[in-house]
This record gives C-alpha cells, structure tokens and sequence, in this order.
C-alpha cells in the first residue's frame, strides 16, 4: 500500500530528513519518503496503518511535526498544545542550537536544553510604509490621506511586536509578581535572627510559617512554573541542565517545608526550631526560583534585541525610487521594481537597487560596501549598488538586480545566516549539572535505602530526612551565580575601560581566539582624510601660499577630500580668498579664477586638460606618494605646476603597539582590506604585518573567515563598516569599532568604544580575568555542597552521632553564595590594559 500525507512544521532540510526518519521508525513502514518543498511524505506499508498511528509516532518524538490527510483542515502545525497566536515569521529557533538548523513554527522552549526559542527575522527589503485609519482598521492604503468610511486622517500601521518582546513583557509581568511575593517571605524568614524578633508579638511562628506558604504558591505556581515544567522535560529525555537543578533543589527545599507545616511530629528534634516547628525553606526556594527568573528575563531583553543588525541593514534600503517611463517620471514602491527599468537618482538620494548607469555621472559614496570614505566616481556604463548614496549631481540607472538579488540584500542575508551560524560553547555551569545533578540524585537514593535498611528508628524518618538534607545541600544558588556574577562584574569592569561586551559567550570565546583579522579603513586607520603634507616644487611660490590657493578653491566642494584640505588649512591659519569661475570637474578636480590667476586643482587629468607644465621631477614625487598608498592633488597656476598636496587615511597611533602585544600573545594577525594593492602594502609594512590581502569585498571576508575556521582557527574579526558585518557575525568574536556603523556595531559582540586596537589587547586580558573567575566560582559554588554531601548522608552520624539539619545546610549554601559573590567583585580592581 503506498498512501501521501501532508506534513506540517518543517522549516529546513533537518525537520525533513527528522520527520522521515520518525516515519520509518513505525512498525509496518517498507519505505517513507519525505519532500520538503511539497510539504508531503509518501508511505509505503505492507497493510493499513491509522494516521493516529503516524500522529503518535510524531507527538512521541516532540510534537514539533504534524501529519494529516491531503485536504484535511489542519487547525495547528506541530504541537495540539494550545499557544499564543504569535504574527511575524513564524520561525523559531534554539539560540544554543542543540539541535543544529532544526526551526519550529511556534514559540515555547527548547527540548535539549530548556532555553527560550528565538523567532527569525524578515529580512524584506525596502518594506513599504502602509496605512490604515483608526477607527476603521480593515481600511489599508499604501498611501497618507483620509479614511473613505468616516474622513479621518490615516495613521502608520504599526509593526508586529516581536515574539521575544512578547516573551520579555510576559516575564517581565511574572517577575514583578515573584518578586512582589518573595519580599516578604524572605522579611518574615530573615527576621528569626532578630532578638526577641517582634513579629511573634502578633501571631506565632507556626501562623507566619503558613503566611510564608500561603505567599509562595503565587510564585512557585504561577510566576516561575515553567521551571519545573523545565526540569521534568530535562530529567524525562535526561538532557540534564541548569533548570533541572534548581527544580530539584528548590522544589524538594518547598516541599520538604509543606511537609514540615504539615507532619511536624515525623521529624527528628534536630530538625525542628526551639519553637517546636520545623525548620522551613520558602524563602531558600523562592529566593532562587526569583533570581533564576531575573536572569530569563535579562535574556528574553537581549534576545529581543538580537536582530538590530539586521534592522540597521534594512534601514540602508529606500523604499520608494522614481521610475523614468518615455521621459516622464513617477514615483513607486521598490518592490514594484522590475529589471530592466529606468530609474531616476537624485542628488544625495539612496540608489534602490543593482544596477549600471545608462544617462550621467555622479560621485557615489560606497563606504557600505567597500568600506573606504572615498565617494567613487561613477560614469555610464559603470555598476552602482542598492543602499549606496548618491553624491551631488544626478543620473539616470538601468535596474539589472532588484529584490533578494541585490548586494544589499546578499549582505543582510549573509549577516542573518552568520549570527545564527554560530554554534555557542555551552556554558561551564551546564557541564558540570551533567555530572553533579545525577551523582546527587544517586547519593540521596542511596542515602534513603541505606538508612531505611541499618538506622535507627524511626528507620524511615531518617532515611527521607536525610535523603533530603542531600538534596537541599546541592541546592544550586552559589552555583547558579558562579557565572553570571563574574560575566556582570567583568562586564562591568569591561564598560569602565571602554570595551563593550554584549554577552558571556564572547568573553569565554575571546580567551581562546588564535587568529585576528582587521580592517584597515576605520580599524587600523581613522578612517577619514587627512592632510599629510603640502609641497612646493616652484621657487615662485611659498607652501603658506600655495595652501592658500588648495583651500580657497576647496571650499566651495563638497569632496570628502576638499573638506580634508578646508580643515588643514583652517588648522594652519590660511586665509581664504576669493573665488571666480568657480568650476568641478568630475572624476578630475577643480579650477577657478584667484588674484587673475588660474588656478586648477587635482589628478593628473586635471593637469592635462588645463594644460599644465609638469616636470619629470614632480611626477616621480608624485608616484612615488602613490606608491605608498596615498591620494595627491596637484596644483598648477597659470598653466604651471607649482606643487601637490598629500593626503592620507592616517594610522592611529596605537595600531602598531597593539598589534604588536597581540602577536606576543600568539595570537596571528591577517589585515583584509577594499582598499588597493598599494595602499594595503604601505600599512602592512608600517605596522609590521606580513599578512594582508586587499580589494576584499564583504562575500571575500566573510569566505575568509570561514576558511580559517575550517583550518581548525579560533577567529576574531576586527571591523568599522558595514561590509565587515557579515564577517563580524560569522566570526567566533565580532569587535566592532565604537566609531564605527551601527551595522557593524550590532552584528559584533564586542564594540570598542575609542575604535582603537589597544581595546582588543584590554578585550583579550578581561577574557582571561574574566573565564579565571568563573573557575573560581565554581570552585566555591561546588566546595561547600561536595563536603557537604556526604556530611547530609549521615557518614559522621556512627562515630560522632551528628546529622547535618537542614539549617546547616543552608548556611553552607548561603557562605557558598556569598563566597562566589566576593571573588566575583575582585574583579573591579582587575588590571586588564
């Protein structure tokens, strides 16, 4: 029998080759065969087999994935648990990718290790703004104007809130609730080491035990109960985590004081206060079970924010472009752009999409790609890319690449792919819960049949109280803070020094990186011209004077390379005199009229087309610049070369000591750079650098680092632009420049705030500082519940008669805590420059 269903929340070729998997895995199945694209799987059995059948075998596995008849109306993709109708893409993933590419189309936790799923973002270029009336929301125009039905203006429709902006307002409500509630269990709890504590003036102790109940379940039933769900999901498919230690340890620290309230009688003297109660812990379980839920909620905010390069990127598209049809011109929505259309650009406009120029010239500043702060000159004929600025003057393109096709759109997809790439170290606290949380679950079982087979009566008694007392001592609190608490501090620390960290995982990634590649432009450079030096070959004239010619002609041009001169000259003290017949010539330079002088200004071209003396002397000064990487206008006045003017992106003065301290770290250096051969060559020898390679565009970094992480490499990409943010996002750790893009800022997880490289030495050393730390920590966080354990079994009770109370227990956890909690604030004083 060969029957076809239709599958439903699969995403990517992983889900599909998951599902067949599954499906061949029922008993009677020959073959299934599942198609990704037609969402259908094709069985084949050797008799009838229900579609419950299939279904089970399906919710058995997860309940990720449904299965249906063709045509059959199919109420909820994936899981029959009801969830919230979640708008955006639909797509979710783990952030710790557990499970590698695997998508779900619905919101809710990771089954591996229990994190929240992250939804993926459109990435639709040039999104048109739409609108829609108040009073009327079926009523949605592409255009401002007035509601048909009541004449009301039209209002912006508003975007779709996030899932993770849902899911960080949801916790953000349960928090307040928690805390709210475990304020004054803890008040009520702490108060007991108060003499002649004056809440036992109103009621007794056993009443505020039952006030303590009573405000917990709030917390432990509502606010945090996701936990436990958590923890039981972690112990059922044993992917034993964080979570399944702080169910285990606060849900028996709760329960073991409900059954103090309710059976004090069973429990041993020991265990009980001078009261005649049991000793009580809402306040131990609380306490966690809140500061556990600060630290999702501090997570739900960053992951709502994940996705900002990616916004940044799409801001860089316009959304409206003017169309040139028989000479008329209209503007339309960029997604209404066709290849092969004729659009109009105008002065200072964002170019739409791919495509070359088919009437006029204009200066195009590429620094989005490229990287250089050099506008390139742009005629007919030559390409011009979508989200790229047009200078001052206009022309006409022929649209060659629109939609997804565009560069623009190539790089934002790289960056979307690359941030979610990335496969994080999984966290040194989860490693150890692997181990620790089943050998303490071991040692209480065993504790109890050990006590209820040779202890003392009442055997039983003992054998759940101190099973318990085991439990209790590995409560994970110190352990829980072990590493947050240093990432906050070192984070901290990190922010005093100007070295911005976005998240742990760069800190512990940044102590292992081996190879760091840098940019030039903005990175080892200021990024922007500057004048180096003006020279005068004509004994005529003065250096004073022939700066005051460049900057007179210079200011009224809108170069990058003008206001450079402009600037140095002001710097200097030159005057600026008076210009006539003013003209620019594009791709060439400047001429104009000063003291009945003509004076031109600019490259060679310039030189000849005015028809300027110039000498074999000047031209070798002149090439010889160039060589070096650097940009030369020269000056003639009337009809003679009198002299040039060097400019160049200048090295920042900490680039070659910090590079230097980075190599004497073993760590290898590689500078990529847009820029020429020649330039690339000029600052690679200056600093020091035998490793470099020029004219790289954001798909050759981003191949770059991933050739070196195939080699086994541990890569760090250094970066100011948005053509590095791919490659930033690719990368083990992305350090962005503070002076940089916001799109190069976001896509990286570290940012520099000076933009300089000493920063990356400082990044290195907290890193170091920083993952020592953690060690420590958990050091102290595992020391007290280690020697504690066996002490909880009762190991001292047949030479000394001594049991470990529960109290004690939690003494030791809280000298743990704030052990954990005072190494992680020496961190303040660190030296990391």
């Amino acid at each position: 029998m060969r029957h076809t269903y239709k599958i439903h929340g699969m995403t990517c070729n992983g889900c599909r080759s998951h599902v067949e998997n599954t499906l061949n895995t029922v008993n009677g199945v020959t073959r299934a065969t599942v198609d990704l694209e037609k969402a259908e799987a094709v069985i084949e059995m050797d008799g009838h087999i229900p579609l419950s059948t299939f279904k089970k075998a399906l919710e058995d596995d997860g309940g990720a994935y449904g299965i249906s008849m063709p045509r059959e109306e199919h109420e909820h993709h994936g899981s029959t648990k009801k969830t919230p109708n979640v708008k955006g893409t639909g797509t979710f993933y783990c952030p710790m990718h557990c499970e590698g590419d695997k998508t779900y189309d619905q919101p809710g936790d990771c089954s591996v290790c229990g994190m929240d799923l992250v939804e993926e973002l459109k990435t639709s270029i040039g999104a048109v703004t739409q609108y829609t009336c108040p009073m009327h929301p079926e009523i949605i125009e592409d255009e401002p104007g007035s509601c048909p039905i009541c004449g009301m203006d039209l209002v912006p429709l508003k975007a779709d809130v996030s899932a993770e902006e849902k899911n960080y307002k949801k916790l953000l409500k349960k928090f307040w609730i928690a805390l709210a509630f475990t304020l004054p269990i803890f008040l009520i709890a702490m108060s007991e080491m108060v003499p002649n504590n004056p809440l036992y003036a109103y009621v007794d102790m056993k009443i505020w035990n039952w006030i303590q109940f009573g405000l917990s379940l709030p917390v432990v039933f509502y606010a945090t109960w996701m936990f436990f769900e958590r923890a039981y999901r972690s112990i059922k498919t044993w992917n034993l985590n964080m979570f399944t230690l702080i169910g285990i340890g606060s849900g028996v620290a709760w329960l073991f004081s409900v059954f103090g309230m309710l059976f004090p009688d069973i429990f041993p003297s020991q265990f009980k206060t001078h009261h005649g109660t049991v000793h009580v812990y809402f306040e131990a379980a609380t306490v966690i079970l809140t500061l556990v839920l600060l630290g999702q909620l501090l997570e739900a905010r960053a992951h709502s924010k994940t996705n900002n390069a990616v916004k940044e990127l799409l801001k860089l598209a316009p959304n409206k472009a003017i169309k040139v049809v028989d000479g008329k011109e209209e503007v339309i929505a960029i997604d209404k752009i066709n290849i092969g259309d004729f659009l109009r650009v105008k002065p200072g406009d964002k170019i739409p999409v791919d495509g070359v120029i088919h009437e006029g010239m204009g200066s195009v500043d590429e620094s989005m790609i490229t990287g250089e702060p050099i506008p390139a000159d742009k005629k007919e004929g030559d390409p011009v890319s979508s989200g790229t600025i047009n200078g001052n003057q206009s022309f006409v393109m022929k649209a060659e690449k629109v939609g997804s096709d565009t560069l623009l759109a190539q790089i934002i997809d790289m960056v979307n792919k690359a941030s979610r790439s990335q496969a994080p170290i999984q966290k040194l606290a989860d490693r150890i819960s692997g181990y620790f949380v089943p050998v303490v679950v071991l040692v209480s079982v065993i504790t109890f049949i050990i006590w209820a087979i040779f202890g003392p009566e009442p055997k039983y008694v003992y054998a759940l109280v101190n099973a318990i007392a085991v439990l209790i001592i590995a409560c994970p609190c110190a352990l829980g803070l072990a590493t947050p608490m240093s990432v906050m501090v070192g984070i901290g620390k990190g922010a005093q020094s100007g070295v911005l960290v976005k998240n742990a995982e760069a800190l512990e990634k940044m102590n292992k990186i081996d190879t760091l590649i840098v940019d030039k432009t903005g990175t080892i450079t200021a990024g922007k011209p500057s004048v180096e030096s003006v020279v005068v070959t004509s004994k005529e004239y003065k250096e004073g004077e022939v700066l005051q010619y460049v900057i007179s002609l210079n200011q009224m041009s809108k170069h990058p390379l003008a206001e450079a001169t402009v600037a140095y000259g002001k710097e200097q003290g030159a005057e600026i005199l008076k210009v006539s017949e003013f003209n620019s010539v594009t791709g060439k330079g400047v001429t104009g009229i000063i003291n009945a002088k003509k004076v031109a200004l600019g490259n060679e071209k310039m030189m000849e087309e005015v028809n300027a003396t110039m000498s074999e002397e000047l031209m070798n000064k002149v090439k010889m610049q160039q060589r070096l990487g650097k940009t030369v206008s020269m000056i003639s006045v009337d009809n003679s070369t009198v002299g040039f003017i060097v400019i160049r992106d200048r090295i920042k003065e900490t680039s070659k000591r910090a590079i230097s301290e980075l190599q004497s770290l073993g760590i290898s250096v590689l500078m990529l750079t847009g820029d020429n051969y020649d330039t690339a060559k000029a600052v690679a020898e200056e600093l020091d650098l035998s490793d470099f390679k020029a004219g790289m565009l954001p798909q050759d970094k981003l191949n770059e680092v991933e050739r070196l992480q195939h080699q086994g490499r541990k890569v760090a990409m250094a970066g100011d632009g948005i053509n590095d943010a791919p490659a930033l996002a690719k990368s083990e750790v992305g350090i962005a420049m503070g002076t940089g893009t916001d799109v190069a800022i976001e896509s990286a997880s570290i940012t520099l705030v000076k933009g300089d490289l000493q920063g990356i030495v400082k990044a290195r050393n907290l890193s170091a500082k920083v993952m020592g730390n953690i060690k420590q920590n958990l050091f102290f966080a595992l020391v007290y519940n280690t020697l504690g354990v066996p002490i909880a079994a009762g190991v001292l009770y047949p030479f000394f008669g001594l049991l470990l109370s529960p109290m004690i227990a939690a003494l030791a956890m809280s000298f743990s805590s704030v052990s954990v909690i005072a190494n992680a604030l020496r961190l303040r004083n660190a030296d990391i420059s």
